[in-house]
């Protein structure tokens, strides 16, 4: 290939991406995903600070309105009636610990979505350190939808 032929935007170029990176970080520099954290095998968030162990267990209906209080970005539904919450352990000591899912794994909230989750439970009355794991097993799908969700996202299943 002659070097007027040369298109760095078209595959297989020298020093195309397809081709292999010019540099450390690519012909043009880091891209999008280097910057995203690896939400593929789960992700953790906290938030919150553990209570005195005389605090007593949050309250399950206080957690659970504050998940309520999270929508996906994309879907004007709450996360607990859209179904991304697999679980939620309220602790003797105050503190959460809750799984979560979410549509698909690339969704682009994926490295935040956890830690709003922690942030809004953890900022509930009772409720001490609050731990929020991604994960990805088993897959999320529609039928974990509560059926005020799908009312409301008009799902006639």
């Amino acid at each position: 290939m002659s070097e007027q032929d040369y298109n760095p935007y078209l595959p297989g170029g020298p020093g195309s991406r397809l081709d292999g990176p010019a540099g450390p970080d690519g012909p043009d520099g880091p891209g999008l995903a280097d910057f995203l954290p690896d939400v593929s095998s789960g992700f953790t968030a906290t938030a919150g600070v553990s209570l005195d162990a005389a605090a007593g267990a949050a309250d399950d209906a206080v957690v659970e309105a504050a998940l309520k209080t999270v929508h996906d970005p994309e879907i004007p539904v709450n996360i607990f009636d859209l179904g991304l919450i697999y679980s939620v352990a309220c602790k003797p000591d105050g503190d959460v610990y809750i799984t979560m899912s979410l549509t698909a794994p690339g969704c682009p909230v994926a490295g935040e979505m956890p830690g709003q989750v922690a942030e809004a439970v953890a900022a509930a009355d009772g409720v001490g350190a609050v731990t929020v794991e991604l994960v990805w097993e088993p897959a999320w799908s529609p039928e974990r939808m509560s059926e005020d969700a799908k009312l409301a996202l008009d799902l006639g299943f």
